[in-house]
């Protein structure tokens, strides 16, 4: 993959590929992967010099961190030549930004990464619990994390753009290096770009996840727990219907 560059992230100090490896189809969430072929595709991606791996216990209800865990152990290169980024907060049973669990969490993940630490610990998806808690219980929890030496950087996720702003304007300077935005950086939404210039203000490292919307802008489209209207779904079928008709003219004309 000529080209691929390394980055930045914010004031982390953190030197990650440009494309990262966003580790949630290892989970099984857009259709069952076979453990050989999970392994190996991480095992392509560093190849290919990706080192910037992105997973949560969320994920297929622990199995994306499982798997990412067994590929990287058996990738044999020193720890310092990847990035891990794991999430908590959200779980398959449901959402607990409790100081209690966030620090259990952790542990758990590290397990099941085979890892003595992550390079970023996440807030998963805060819009759905309260982002007070947020603000004055789980970041302070994950602070002590870091002085643990569990994790090295504090970073927080979700959908709506506006939940960046409410914790970073309520927390101390620094206390989250991260933030991480999905399916706002596309072709068919590219909202982000209006934040960029806060988040850079605040020294605050940006990820954006999703560029094809979570399969929406994929051939096979979105998965059925996708939160699209349903409009836009069936606009993106009309779309398919409408290449492959495409495609089988071209081809019977050839």
């Amino acid at each position: 993959m000529a080209g691929i560059g390394v980055r930045g992230v914010g004031n982390t100090g953190l030197k990650v590929s440009s494309l990262g490896f966003g580790a949630s189809p290892l989970g099984n969430v857009f259709g069952n992967v076979k453990e050989e072929d999970a392994i190996a595709s991480v095992h392509e991606a560093f190849r290919l010099g990706i080192n910037f791996f992105d997973t949560s216990p969320y994920y297929g209800g622990t199995l994306s961190e499982k798997m990412l865990g067994k590929a990287l152990k058996t990738l044999m290169v020193p720890r310092d030549q990847y990035v891990v980024s794991t999430k908590c907060g959200r779980y398959a049973e449901g959402f607990d930004f409790s100081a209690e669990r966030v620090t259990q969490s952790i542990d758990e993940s590290l397990a099941r990464l085979n890892l003595d630490y992550v390079d970023i610990l996440q807030c998963h998806d805060i819009e759905f619990g309260s982002l007070d808690q947020i603000v004055n219980e789980t970041i302070p929890a994950l602070q002590k994390l870091k002085e643990t030496g569990k994790i090295r950087y504090i970073g927080i996720t979700g959908l709506p753009l506006y939940v960046f702003t409410y914790v970073l304007d309520r927390v101390p300077s620094g206390s989250v290096d991260v933030i991480l935005s999905y399916c706002h950086y596309s072709i068919n939404d590219t909202s982000l770009e209006d934040l960029l210039p806060y988040l850079k203000s605040k020294g605050v490292g940006v990820i954006t996840a999703s560029p094809l919307s979570m399969g929406l802008l994929t051939e096979n489209g979105p998965p059925e727990w996708h939160p699209a209207p349903s409009e836009l779904k069936l606009l993106q079928l009309i779309a398919k219907l409408r290449g492959r008709i495409s495609q089988n003219y071209l081809c019977n004309i050839a």
